[in-house]
């Protein structure tokens, strides 16, 4: 600590000797800094406020059905499109700012200096924007923000209108393509279903699900075929049990002729459900389909059954004994006979039934082998059929909603822009703050001084302290001599002291006597 403080003391010493020199520094750059504070132009300062109203009535109406700009965003996007260069080309026009620029490069240079001091600013509260300008002259200040808000204005109100026309003359012509594609698709899913008829099916299923329908339903028909062939032997053995045990069986009776049946219940029932199913399918489905081909040729095969069945049971009746002189195992016999026609009639249609089945799977797997590829081809033009469709009523509506917000626009405006202050310009100058670059001309002033001293130290060093010299040399020290001064001596350095504590108070007095005369001076101009 010590050390540092004789080094220190040691570079005090040494700014002394060169004091005067600093002095003179620190007054010329003092005279420079006043000098350079008072040429620099006063700049008075225009501005305007305006107020964007984005409160309407409507607009809540018409929430959902119009699109609803944001208001921020493109006030904001106007801020930074206003000092667009072409705007600032228009506001050097309106303000006359181009008068004294005789070249092309003095019209640039004009454009480049007004886009760096017009400001826009955002009060961040009230939708409140204040449009600002800085000039030397109050005059030129003030046309400058009256053209600016003449340019604000103007670009607000033809920028949405122009976005919502070229918004719907957009949606107008992709609306136009996407027509013509969504009339193509549905040629083209025309086409492939005329193409590929007899392969639809009106329940919606597909070729895997068809198969495994035919072969289910060929297997209940199978089963259901077993089982009335069982019970028609079991029908025929009992019937000649019968036989055997009664004996011979005698002509056949009037009576028993007139008691011959000609209709089956059973295969009337049936008969009268194919035909109610197939009128169902004719109010779905033209005469070619499947379904109706399948059902008029069980029909045909439920009147062929029916037809043989009265035929056996009239062969059965005749080959009876008649029931006036049968006994009572004559009966038993004539109502075997009746279930066997029967259960012949009943295998006949069930094998008609399994045939049939049997070709519906057959024609199931075989259009298996080609179904992936139409199912695939089906998928994709529904597919493309569906998006083209989605994006044309998706445009329809996009451009009915561009067109009512247009009008929407036209009848309350998307905003209202409106002149709270209008162009004013400060009757004082705003800049430059001299008051502030005085004290920092002051600052640089002293600091001058105090490096040129300093510097003045350095570059001719004087060993005031034996220590010192002896620690600088490194040679032994023999002794040191004394200054002795006489009074003379003594009474300038008095006197050059005083001179200088007195040119160092009076350039600071200088600077904080003009400070005082500034405040004065701008006290009374207010």
């Amino acid at each position: 600590m010590e050390e540092l403080i004789r080094q220190a003391l040691t570079i005090v010493r040494g700014m002394w000797r060169f004091r005067w020199p600093g002095v003179v520094a620190a007054w010329l750059v003092a005279v420079i800094g006043v000098v350079v504070v008072a040429r620099i132009p006063d700049q008075f300062e225009g501005s305007a406020r305006i107020y964007v109203d984005t409160q309407s009535i409507l607009k809540p109406l018409m929430s959902g059905l119009t699109v609803q700009p944001n208001v921020e965003q493109q006030v904001a996007m106007l801020s930074r499109t206003l000092i667009s260069r072409p705007n600032l080309e228009k506001l050097v026009r309106m303000a006359d700012l181009d008068l004294k620029a005789s070249s092309k490069a003095d019209q640039d240079a004009v454009v480049d200096n007004l886009a760096k001091q017009i400001q826009i600013r955002n009060t961040g509260r009230d939708n409140l924007y204040s449009l600002v300008y800085r000039d030397a002259e109050r005059e030129r200040a003030k046309r400058v923000v009256q053209s600016l808000v003449s340019i604000f204005v103007e670009s607000s109100l033809g920028a949405s209108r122009k976005d919502s026309d070229s918004a719907k003359s957009f949606l107008s012509d992709q609306i136009k393509q996407y027509e013509a594609k969504l009339e193509e698709a549905e040629t083209r899913l025309k086409e492939f279903r005329i193409r590929n008829i007899t392969m639809q099916s009106g329940d919606g299923k597909d070729a895997m699900s068809r198969v495994a329908e035919a072969a289910s339903q060929l297997q209940q028909a199978q089963l259901e075929l077993r089982e009335a062939d069982d019970a028609r032997k079991a029908v025929k053995a009992q019937i000649e049990s019968e036989r055997a045990g009664s004996g011979g069986s005698g002509a056949p009776s009037a009576l028993a002729e007139s008691s011959i049946p000609v209709s089956t219940p059973e295969i009337d029932a049936r008969i009268d459900a194919q035909k109610r199913n197939l009128d169902g399918l004719l109010q779905r489905f033209t005469e070619q389909h499947p379904d109706i081909v399948i059902t008029r040729r069980l029909v045909k095969d439920l009147e062929e059954q029916k037809r043989k069945e009265v035929a056996e049971l009239r062969k059965a009746a005749l080959a009876a004994p008649s029931t006036a002189s049968a006994g009572p195992g004559n009966m038993v016999v004539q109502e075997l006979n009746r279930m066997l026609a029967t259960s012949e009639a009943q295998v006949a249609g069930l094998r008609a039934r399994v045939a049939e089945f049997g070709g519906r799977l057959a024609q199931a797997r075989e259009g298996l082998k080609t179904a992936p590829q139409l199912e695939a081809e089906a998928a994709q033009l529904n597919r493309d059929h569906e998006i083209n469709k989605r994006n044309y009523h998706d445009l329809v509506s996009r451009r009915q909603a561009a067109i009512m917000s247009g009008e929407l626009e036209v009848a309350s405006g998307v905003a209202d822009f409106r002149l709270i202050d209008p162009p004013r310009v400060t009757p004082q100058p705003v800049a430059p703050n001299r008051l502030l670059l005085l004290p920092l001309a002051l600052l640089a002033a002293l600091a001058a001084g105090l490096a040129m001293a300093f510097a003045a130290s350095q570059l001719w060093p004087v060993y005031s302290d034996s220590a010192e010299l002896r620690a600088s040399t490194g040679l032994p020290l023999l002794g040191v001599v004394s200054l002795v001064m006489s009074e003379a001596d003594r009474r300038r350095e008095r006197v050059g002291t005083l001179l200088f504590f007195g040119a160092s108070g009076g350039l600071v007095g200088l600077f904080v006597l003009g400070m005082v005369a500034m405040v004065i001076l701008a006290r009374r101009a207010v």
